[in-house]
């Protein structure tokens, strides 16, 4: 293999995982999002439509989401195919999914 697609192959290798994890994590800020605004629709007493437009869009942002993630579920089973056959990646296994890096992780020092 040469230098330039195993450093290619390297990078997509980083990459990859990082981009499923980044989805999944907009996914989950997008959902804890929805719950806030129902939960504020019902403890407040406001009538049900209020901020329903809102959530609409929200829903949609959500289902973007979704998508974005299939699609790049199915990018990574195409760049396994080409791994295949100009990388030499047989039967090695994908890297596993992203680690939450420091600037993912809570900040606890503001509540204490």
């Amino acid at each position: 293999m040469s230098y330039e697609i195993k450093k290619a192959k390297d990078q997509i290798g980083q990459d990859m995982p990082h981009t499923e994890y980044s989805i999944d994590q907009a996914l989950v800020s997008v959902s804890d999002l929805m719950s806030t605004l129902v939960r504020a629709r019902l403890n407040t007493g406001v009538p049900a439509s209020t901020g329903q437009a809102a959530i609409l869009r929200l829903a949609k942002a959500q289902m973007a989401l979704v998508d974005a993630s299939s699609d790049v579920l199915r990018v990574h089973g195409e760049l396994k195919k080409i791994g295949k056959e100009y990388a030499g990646h047989g039967g090695h296994e994908c890297p596993p999914t992203a680690k939450k890096s420091e600037k993912d992780q809570p900040n606890l020092s503001v509540v204490a």
